[in-house]
């Protein structure tokens, strides 16, 4: 199916945009373990630059081993996860992988999850009660099958923010760093969408990860990138739309990658041969009224003092937020309750630091709350 403008999910082939500089980068750090963090705000491409690096890095004596723990509430759940992806995706063949599940998880019972779907991939579910039986086989796993098959493996983890909500999590993290860290034959990239929790794993001295290994800090794509992508996929279909009216699509969600894409499709769905004026702020309009149920959602449990924080953020006051004017003017307390929540909001993910200042985590948002 040829699709013009992809939103939603990753993004490969002709919809994967820039991201020359890092995708190379990423493939010699797989191609030469290296391990690997990954930063940037949510829906900037971080998933599809690794499975571009994937595809591009996979070989014979390379497999790259790609899992979400987004659904891992636990620490068990997690190694679970982490041992069924690392069992299935270095063999292409079911009895390979019992096999090697049989040889390095012989303490543990596991039965195999088949997918109704015919190509969908099957799991293996692992039994691992009593839980004081240790953990250390599961994440030993990929160096065991590596070493055993003479490969070079690399295991890409999405949503890795997530260890730091388990219970008992630097014990876990601390686990994790002592096994991990002495895997020859095996590297690893870590990568999330929650930009500040990613940051406090690695970029603290006092936790297990720091220094780990290489940080990938996600920059926007460069306008004129954008401009000629969206040009190039109007132009594949007779449509016509200007160098001008593409900057401001892209302007107008302050470059963020997944809203570049789906902005450009609403205007598409508004044009027939040449885009106006009207399809470009109708498509707009449409984009932030999709947006607004999240928005509500995301914000509904939130005190009248954030609430007055974001709009003073959506106005565009990036610093000095806890001066007297700015509290004054939106009714934010009091400095110290300045400090309060803006802590709160950049752990709800909320609000986000770019060069020392204070920015919506989604540009969209911004829109919504001035028009509230």
């Amino acid at each position: 199916m040829n699709k013009l403008f992809v939103f939603g999910k990753t993004v490969s082939g002709d919809e994967f945009t820039d991201r020359e500089d890092e995708t190379r980068k990423l493939v010699s750090n797989f191609k030469y373990g290296v391990n690997t963090f990954i930063v940037s705000p949510r829906r900037w491409g971080k998933t599809s630059l690794v499975k571009k690096a994937k595809e591009k890095s996979e070989g014979a004596q390379l497999k790259v081993v790609y899992l979400d723990v987004q659904q891992c509430r636990s620490r068990e759940e997690f190694c679970e996860r982490f041992a069924s992806a690392v069992l299935t995706q270095t063999s292409g063949k079911v009895d390979e992988w019992l096999e090697n599940a049989r040889a390095f998880l012989s303490r543990f019972s596991f039965g195999v999850n088949a997918s109704p779907d015919p190509t969908g991939e099957m799991s293996v579910k692992l039994d691992l009660s009593p839980r004081e039986r240790s953990i250390e086989d599961l994440l030993q796993l990929p160096e065991n099958i590596a070493k055993k098959k003479g490969l070079q493996v690399v295991v890409c983890i999405d949503e890795f923010q997530q260890i730091g909500n388990y219970a008992d999590t630097l014990n876990f993290q601390t686990e994790l760093r002592s096994i991990w860290q002495h895997h020859e034959r095996v590297s690893y990239c870590l990568f999330g969408s929650r930009k500040q929790m990613m940051e406090a794993l690695f970029d603290d001295t006092s936790k297990p990860f720091y220094k780990f290994g290489d940080i990938i800090y996600l920059q926007r794509i460069p306008t004129e990138y954008w401009v000629k992508y969206i040009m190039g996929k109007f132009g594949q279909e007779n449509k016509t739309i200007t160098r001008k009216q593409a900057e401001w699509i892209v302007r107008q969600v302050d470059g963020n990658s997944s809203y570049v894409q789906q902005l450009s499709w609403y205007v598409f769905q508004r044009t027939g041969k040449q885009v106006d004026e009207a399809s470009l702020y109708e498509a707009f309009t449409e984009l932030v009224e999709q947006c607004a149920d999240v928005f509500e959602a995301k914000t509904e449990s939130l005190t009248a003092y954030q609430m007055n924080f974001l709009r003073a953020v959506a106005d565009g006051i990036d610093s000095g937020l806890s001066s007297g004017k700015t509290i004054q003017r939106y009714n934010l307390g009091s400095s110290a309750n300045v400090a309060i929540i803006k802590k709160t909001l950049l752990e709800k993910d909320l609000i986000m630091m770019e060069n020392k200042k204070t920015i919506l985590s989604d540009p969209i948002m911004g829109v919504w709350l001035r028009n509230g």
